[in-house]
């Protein structure tokens, strides 16, 4: 189960790293199983009838992937070439056009519903049947396919419902053929092997019963900050590609960043376009609402962090952190805590939350032109927050509750 597997690495990265890593698994539940990484083997080291064979002592099957396809797609096609020279020695070529296809008898092709011209013409013909995949969230379909392009005889083929999906598909074949989620971060070495095959038939994990999967980084100072610092000179986007690349393998997809003096967007701007690039939705913590790090407050905030006293100036600085956040995949944090993750006052003031939310909205609105159901919003009910919730604050029906 995933959350089992999450505390397998919340362990080791505590052996590691002494950081404090904890998990956000429950946002928003679509069925009652979490999808977790497949305990069916599609993958065989022995050969069998009507089986693939991927990897064998001196050869393993190229991999091509559409240059037409997202960018994070095509970069973890590079990551399941290096995979398949962890576990054979050898690297696969890396294809990309129909031409270089030609000379290739058999091969894996990548792909995304919609993005690959490629997987679309395997649909439009009827090679490839997506029926439980085309149109789901992060779903993935891995099969063979006989003559999928000019010249080619056999294809394993992985095609995704989104780019997500297709990611998931591709990591999965790469946890398969025994590469573990944690070969960097804890030194898992991959398993060796000389011959790997596909075993026939249809391969899916379905689609995620929740949502958004992912870590939240923390509590992370002193050590993880510190360790970040010492390896990579910050939380830049240098280490969080590695958090990005081990919360995809775990079939994840969401990140809260480190937040003790940290600022996602404002210390390094190639963190949020990295996320972007490899998938990654991004969030801010239930003390820093409308994605602005609680530290830039004190870096370019005015006054005093009071709504009743500051309303305009925070206006404007919620205001800038959508404008940032721009077409970004995010989740919206809404409503607001005291400075310092504190209660905003000591007497219940559920009628100041309840228009801080609306004016929050108000600004969604305005900044990204979209409706209100199309901006995934959550509201932490933490410490006194929850309390609010109890005595009948009133949230409006598309905000998340996040359940602390």
């Amino acid at each position: 189960m995933i959350f089992k597997t999450f505390t397998a690495i919340y362990s080791i990265l505590l052996q590691r790293m002494h950081c404090a890593l904890f998990f956000l698994l429950t946002i928003a539940v679509y069925s009652p199983a979490v999808m977790a990484q497949d305990t069916t083997a599609y993958i065989s080291t022995h050969p069998g009838k009507d089986y693939l064979q991927l990897a064998a002592a001196d050869n393993v099957l190229p991999i091509w992937v559409s240059e037409e396809d997202y960018a994070g797609v095509i970069r973890v096609a590079k990551d399941l070439q290096k995979d398949f020279e962890r576990v054979t020695t050898i690297l696969p070529e890396l294809l990309h056009s129909k031409e270089d296809a030609k000379a290739k008898k058999e091969m894996i092709i990548i792909g995304t519903i919609g993005k690959s011209p490629v997987i679309d013409e395997l649909i439009k013909t009827k090679k490839l049947n997506v029926a439980g995949t085309a149109g789901k969230w992060e779903t993935f379909l891995i099969t063979t396919v006989d003559a999928p392009m000019p010249g080619v005889d056999r294809a394993l083929v992985i095609a995704g419902s989104d780019k997500r999906g297709t990611i998931f598909g591709t990591y999965d074949l790469s946890y398969q053929i025994g590469v573990s989620p944690l070969y960097w971060w804890a030194d898992v070495p991959p398993k060796q092997h000389e011959n790997l095959y596909i075993i026939p038939g249809q391969h899916s994990l379905g689609t995620p019963a929740v949502k958004y999967r992912g870590i939240f980084i923390n509590d992370e100072a002193p050590a993880f900050s510190g360790w970040a610092v010492e390896k990579f000179g910050g939380f830049n986007h240098q280490v969080y590609e590695h958090v990005f690349e081990l919360i995809l393998r775990m079939k994840g997809n969401y990140l809260w960043p480190a937040m003790w003096g940290r600022a996602f967007y404002d210390d390094d701007p190639k963190n949020a376009e990295l996320a972007d690039e490899y998938g990654v939705v991004i969030g801010t913590t239930h003390h820093e609402p409308m994605m602005r790090a609680h530290v830039e407050w004190s870096r370019y905030g005015e006054g005093p962090w009071n709504y009743e006293e500051n309303e305009a100036t925070l206006q404007e600085f919620w205001r800038e952190g959508i404008q940032r956040m721009g077409d970004y995949e995010s989740t919206v944090s809404l409503g607001m805590r005291g400075d310092g993750d504190e209660p905003m006052s000591e007497e219940s003031n559920i009628a100041l939350l309840e228009r801080i939310v609306e004016d929050q909205r108000t600004i969604l609105k305005e900044e990204t032109g979209a409706r209100f159901e199309e901006i995934p919003q959550f509201w932490a009910l933490y410490k006194e927050v929850l309390d609010y919730y109890e005595q009948g604050m009133d949230v409006p029906e598309d905000i998340m509750l996040l359940l602390c």
